[in-house]
């Protein structure tokens, strides 16, 4: 009897581990995974001046220009350009500037002319060689670009018209999209007989420009 008693036991112990386990089975198979955690990464929203659809650009400009020999005075004047794609311009350009006493005339105390007024006209092809974007705060932006130039033309300078080479370089941006700033350096290579010397001056010229598109 005690021996019948011990199997019904062990027979249901049995069934027993048999039924729970493919129940722990199944609850492994089904856990969920740990959950991953995505950064939030916050993205800024820049207002980017764009340049206007129009390919012409008036500007004014006021600067100041060193005429070798010659004292410093403040040059002003005007430019019209076309821009013929995103990289290349032409543009003319007339400036004028008021020359002050050579070191020569200071020394003998007298003027070697009259009019002291110094005007060039030239015609110039610049090449937008960095265009870009230049940051102003945390959500301004504007286009911008790093530009070379150079050109032909005439200097009425002395009683006398000189044929005129200039070169230079300079960095524009747009705070709207008609509206231009730039700042400019250029060299004018002509030459003159004043002091009795005949030779090829530089003139270094530094100018603040506003443009606008039209």
């Amino acid at each position: 009897m005690e021996s019948r008693i011990r199997s019904i036991f062990l027979a249901a112990v049995g069934s027993t581990v048999a039924f729970s386990a493919p129940v722990w089975s199944q609850n492994s198979a089904d856990s969920t995974p740990p959950q991953v955690i995505e950064p939030n990464v916050e993205r800024r929203d820049l207002d980017v001046a764009a340049i206007d659809t129009e390919d012409f650009e008036l500007t004014g400009f006021v600067g100041l220009m060193s005429v070798e020999d010659f004292e410093s005075n403040v040059v002003y004047g005007a430019r019209l350009a076309y821009h013929i794609n995103t990289a290349l311009f032409l543009e003319g350009a007339i400036g004028q500037t008021k020359v002050g006493d050579s070191l020569a005339e200071i020394s003998v105390g007298n003027e070697f002319f009259s009019d002291r007024n110094l005007t060039y006209y030239d015609a110039s092809l610049g090449w937008n060689i960095l265009p870009g974007e230049s940051f102003f705060g945390k959500k301004r932006a504007f286009n911008s670009s790093f530009y070379l130039i150079a050109g032909l033309g005439n200097t009425d300078f002395a009683d006398d018209n000189n044929f005129t080479i200039n070169f230079g370089f300079g960095f524009k941006f747009l705070p709207t999209d008609y509206l231009a700033v730039r700042i400019e350096a250029r060299d004018y290579l002509f030459d003159t007989e004043i002091n009795a010397v005949d030779k090829t001056t530089n003139n270094m010229q530094g100018t603040i420009n506003i443009g606008w598109f039209f």
